[in-house]
């Protein structure tokens, strides 16, 4: 079993807030494909990118979604997606093994 986790930017790069469609339509999209979706919207989570001396913040929210097995061509194919949808060079996809106790 595998733990996905999808880190998006609540605000575009100009700090224009994106809509809760656009989230509500990446929960629909995993909902559809998986057994479930959970979405932390409510719980402030911060991301801090450092590239040399310069750093940036974001709020952040994060998609996480549980699966036997994960098909790295989709999920490739999934973040360009959420990159052009979401304006960002960059979205993070993660992955982890886990196990229910």
């Amino acid at each position: 079993m595998h733990l996905v986790q999808i880190l998006l930017p609540r605000s575009d790069n100009a700090g224009e807030p994106f809509a809760k469609e656009d989230f509500d339509r990446v929960k629909d999209e995993l909902a559809n494909t998986f057994k479930g979706v959970t979405a932390y919207f409510r719980t402030p989570a911060e991301g801090v990118w450092r590239e040399g001396k310069e750093s940036d913040m974001d709020e952040i929210v994060i998609f996480e979604v549980m699966t036997e097995e994960v098909d790295l061509p989709d999920w490739r194919r999934r973040r360009a997606e959420l990159e052009r949808r979401f304006r960002q060079d960059e979205i993070i996809i993660r992955y982890l093994p886990m196990a229910l106790v």
